[in-house]
């Protein structure tokens, strides 16, 4: 069979129903923009009996033919499943919360109850989670089991809402006595921070029946995680628990162990990039001791972990029968502590269970009094935000006007945190504390950035462009201009060494080895998108650019977890290469 049969094949079987009741449209790219495009869609809905399930995913939807689609949802009352994820490409944000609207007052008058509603990957805000508030407090959602909200930039105010929403479904389901049972919630690289997960774990303490909580790259802090690590413990059936890319350091991750010792249940963890900490680990080891009888996965990578806890860590899942990986790459354990985690495991017999160490960080060079000075940091933000907190709280209450209101809830939520400043965010970026350094951010960096120092310049690069977000068009231009800003002031000095930049640059991304032992970053596609950005840029040096064609075009292993990314600039690298 020919390949353009094969994908016919494919086209056609996306039309029609994958499993009973199951009606899809997913990935076609179909573009409605009115009632008229959008009306064989609607006709197929409304003549498809017993729908259950329908797939928009991967098409984008206006506000008009969402209004055709909810009219042929109206009389579909055994509707389950909505997977709309990512079915709003290219439209305003303003369009999307009445499109929501109408959909989800479409399946209130249905009678739908629904188990599954999936909206990631549709960049909404906050106004987009007060777009689906009805329908997720009405009876429709009484029998929700999967909320699906991942990459929706729902930030702190959406985080607040959506945690209402449930609390009232939670409470009025129970009324009836068929309490809320959600299993699965998903909410990655929302921006929630702090106030965000807080709100949503006094929620999750309420509904107690979840088993799948995933959460990663949400700027949460220790105060953020130790109000989920309460809210876990009410939780029993929990199965997942996902916080990857967040910031625990030790008083989150003690306060996430003494949880866990709570739970029977848990089969993975996923706390890599959280910074545990030593500490933090050897919390956690002392809880897998006792208990988490059949975890199978556990993630503590680039945690700033040593090789003391590290061992702690292998040595607590040793009689573990179901255990299945171990990850504790990027750490500080040095070589011969990567030795002996690997001698450890070995001796238990699960030298396969141990995962790659080829990212390890080497042995720290200073003592633990940095992380008695975080820590200290952290206890003196926490002040502050509640007393923050508390000022907002009293303003709010002064407040009665609508329109106040509601630019506190979606603009900027009452208890937000402070506006950080560069250091912070050159420490620890996320692209919140880059968007709370303002309008003139850009400006702020450069000036703390030392351009003379090349390793400084370099680092500065990667820092800003580990947080960029292609879907995100408020955080990709913060992102893009501050690249710009710290390059375009390098490159333009006079006394910058050009070279130099770009051997770093290479050593740091994993295409050059290093004399100096220097340790590549772990590479994300927002460096390989900002680099992209850079060299068309009339700043960038045209010399620079065919050294950089030559690495890039080598296959290399430090790259392939960012394929399209890498593909895309080898393309523009190669359209601006003169030819020789």
């Amino acid at each position: 069979m020919a390949s353009d049969d094969v994908a016919n094949l494919a086209d056609s079987l996306a039309k029609t129903q994958v499993d009973e009741g199951e009606l899809s449209y997913k990935g076609q790219g179909l573009k409605l923009d009115n009632a008229q495009s959008a009306e064989k869609m609607g006709k197929e809905i409304e003549e498809f009996d017993g729908l259950r399930a329908l797939r928009l995913e991967g098409n984008t939807i206006g506000v008009e033919a969402a209004q055709t689609i909810a009219k042929a949802l109206e009389k579909k009352s055994d509707l389950q499943c909505c997977h709309w994820s990512d079915m709003f490409t290219g439209r305003l944000r303003a369009e999307i919360p009445p499109a929501l609207v109408s959909l989800g007052d479409a399946l209130i008058m249905a009678g739908a109850r629904l188990k599954v509603l999936d909206l990631s990957d549709n960049a909404f805000g906050p106004d987009g989670v007060k777009g689906i508030e009805k329908l997720l407090k009405s009876t429709a959602c009484h029998t929700l089991q999967e909320v699906r909200l991942n990459n929706c930039g729902m930030g702190i105010g959406g985080g607040k809402i959506l945690a209402a929403a449930l609390t009232v479904c939670h409470k009025e389901s129970s009324a009836i006595g068929a309490p809320l049972q959600l299993k699965v919630f998903i909410a990655g690289r929302n921006r929630l921070e702090n106030d965000g997960a807080t709100a949503l774990a006094q929620a999750f303490q309420l509904i107690g029946s979840l088993e799948e909580v995933h959460m990663p790259q949400n700027g949460i802090n220790h105060p953020g995680v130790t109000a989920l690590a309460t809210a876990m413990q009410h939780n029993p059936q929990l199965r997942v628990l996902n916080l990857n890319d967040n910031t625990f350091t030790k008083r989150g991750a003690i306060a996430m162990a003494q949880a866990l010792k709570h739970l029977r249940n848990v089969q993975v963890i996923n706390f890599g990039d959280c910074l545990v900490r030593s500490e933090g680990a050897s919390a956690i080891a002392e809880t897998l001791k006792e208990g988490l009888p059949i975890l199978k996965e556990l993630n503590l990578s680039f945690g700033e972990i040593t090789e003391d806890a590290a061992l702690e860590v292998a040595r607590s899942v040793q009689h573990k029968d179901q255990f299945e990986k171990l990850d504790l790459n990027g750490n500080s354990l040095g070589e011969e502590g990567c030795e002996n985690l690997r001698e450890v495991m070995e001796n238990m017999n699960m030298a396969d269970k141990l995962g790659s160490l080829s990212d390890d960080e080497g042995e720290p060079e200073e003592d633990d009094d940095e992380d008695e000075e975080d820590d200290d940091d952290d206890d003196e933000d926490v002040e502050e935000e509640e007393e923050e907190e508390e000022e907002d709280e009293e303003e709010e209450e002064g407040e009665g006007e609508e329109e106040k209101s509601e630019l506190n809830q979606f603009s900027t939520p009452p208890s937000a945190p402070r506006t950080p400043d560069v250091s912070s965010f050159l420490s620890f970026p996320s692209p919140d504390k880059l968007l709370r350094l303002g309008a003139k951010r850009s400006i702020l960096i450069q000036q703390q950035v030392d351009v003379s120092d090349v390793s400084k310049t370099v680092e500065a690069f990667l820092k800003i462009s580990s947080v960029y977000k292609d879907d995100d068009a408020e955080v990709k231009s913060a992102v893009l201009e501050s690249v710009d800003a710290v390059l375009s002031k390098a490159f333009l000095a006079s006394s910058f060494q050009g070279l130099s930049f770009m051997s770093s640059m290479l050593v740091m991304l994993g295409l050059l080895k290093s004399e100096d032992k220097l340790k590549p970053v772990k590479v994300v596609p927002g460096h390989l998108q900002c680099l992209e950005h850079a060299v068309k840029q009339s700043y960038f040096p045209r010399e620079h650019i065919a050294v950089l064609n030559v690495f890039m075009a080598r296959p290399n292993k430090s790259l392939e977890p960012c394929s399209s990314a890498r593909d895309r600039l080898k393309s523009t690298l190669q359209k601006l290469t003169p030819e020789s």
